[in-house]
């Protein structure tokens, strides 16, 4: 008997956690190992559980998509991971591949469109949802097209993105340095270059930019 692969589910919303499990319930040849409702549980998670298979949520409290792609394929290259988002622009797919997922799938793609994925990035092949594949494609040549017309918003760094992330959600300077293992007077620098880059120079006109651009929701 083969030995089933050990998948860890980081999603936030439990109805889509429960919806995820019941899918794989059916696969004898994988296991869930754990869950997590945030980036940063995530990322302890599974350096703590060593899975196979990651399926992970890009837009979660605390650390990103983004920020948990980098730190666990650089503390663990060898993991699979498998996005599960509804952000289907290039600008999301290209980050991701650039931060090292494995797959990029769209949640509004069927149950057995997961499947495929999850065997796809198992095997060690690349996988994008084929739904949102042309959408990709366009945007990638359209951006060729206007290339030298870069915003302020595109010399934000991914770190910064992540800072500013968690500036948006209400961490104060000393809880983000300890969430990322970092000096406050580091965070202090970071927050410092993001309002220049971006000329915006107070916590709520950051934070509206932050749900603009996707990496923190709306509270409603």
């Amino acid at each position: 008997m083969s030995v089933k692969k050990r998948v860890l589910i980081a999603e936030d919303h439990q109805m889509l956690r429960e919806g995820l499990k019941a899918i794989l319930a059916g696969r004898q040849d994988l296991e869930i190992v754990g869950e997590a409702v945030d980036g940063l549980e995530a990322v302890r998670k599974v350096k703590r559980l060593r899975p196979d298979l990651l399926l992970l949520d890009l837009s979660m409290p605390r650390f990103n998509g983004l920020s948990v792609l980098l730190d666990l394929k650089s503390y663990l290259p060898e993991i699979k991971i498998l996005v599960l988002t509804m952000h289907e622009t290039e600008n999301y797919v290209m980050e991701t591949f650039e931060a090292g997922a494995d797959g990029y799938c769209s949640k509004n793609d069927s149950r057995q469109e997961l499947l495929v994925a999850i065997d796809s990035v198992l095997a060690g092949n690349i996988y994008l949802s084929p739904s949102i594949a042309r959408d990709v494609l366009d945007g990638f040549l359209a951006k060729r097209k206007q290339r030298g017309t870069d915003t302020a918003w595109d010399t934000i760094t991914q770190r910064e993105k992540e800072i500013l992330k968690l500036l948006a959600e209400g961490y104060t300077s000393k809880q983000i340095a300890g969430m990322l293992y970092i000096s406050v007077k580091t965070v202090e620098k970071h927050r410092a270059n993001i309002m220049s880059k971006l000329d915006l120079h107070n916590v709520p006109r950051l934070t509206a930019l932050a749900i603009e651009k996707g990496l923190v929701e709306k509270k409603t």
